[in-house]
């Protein structure tokens, strides 16, 4: 469900900002940033998106998208690698989650833990 929302809200990044183009990134980001994102887009745009679908928050991974929606990179590409990725990501973080989650609970409830918080 986490992959299907990510998933969901890059298709309104991307339905709302393709039709601004290039006019729309300008108004927020300085000419240097855009044409740094033109190029990223352009040579490694599966790549970018890739490495921004994969990596945890606070990775600007919304800005990725936007660049990609923005400079007209193929919809069925963005999606297919947003998708696929961000699949990943959260079928690993809930794997891991199974794996490790009550003993991490268990951990956070020692009283070192709550003094190492207070402190």
């Amino acid at each position: 469900m986490s992959a299907a929302g990510s998933l969901l809200g890059s298709l309104l990044i991307d339905v709302t900002l393709r039709p601004l183009g290039e006019k729309g990134l300008e108004r927020h980001l300085s000419r240097r940033k855009l044409q740094h994102a033109r190029n990223m887009i352009e040579r490694r745009a599966w790549l970018a998106l890739t490495v921004a679908s994969l990596a945890p928050p606070p990775f600007p991974f919304t800005a990725f998208v936007t660049a990609a929606a923005a400079l007209q990179y193929s919809r069925k590409r963005l999606l297919l690698i947003v998708g696929l990725t961000r699949m990943i990501r959260f079928t690993v973080l809930g794997v891991l989650s199974l794996r490790f989650g009550a003993s991490i609970l268990k951990w956070s409830e020692s009283p070192i833990v709550h003094g190492f918080l207070i402190g």
